[in-house]
């Protein structure tokens, strides 16, 4: 529990371009995990979880941003 707390801390810190740059590299490797995936080259399996949790947790701090008035 404490590593999703402390990646979640470590995208908080970032800018909105940041974490869009870091979003677009994370799509870019899920696509790539599932071709892996598809033609059974894949190394590690449990990396395509991990990389659609961390585009969630992304995606949820971008909601959040925009949904949170400007003080």
């Amino acid at each position: 529990m404490a590593k999703n707390s402390n990646k979640i801390g470590d995208l908080r810190a970032k800018t909105d371009d940041q974490l869009t740059g870091d979003l677009g590299d994370l799509k870019r490797e899920a696509f790539n995990l599932r071709f892996q995936a598809a033609t059974n080259q894949l190394e590690r399996p449990a990396r395509i979880k991990e990389v659609r949790r961390d585009i969630a947790r992304i995606k949820t701090l971008q909601t959040e941003r925009t949904q949170s008035p400007k003080a």
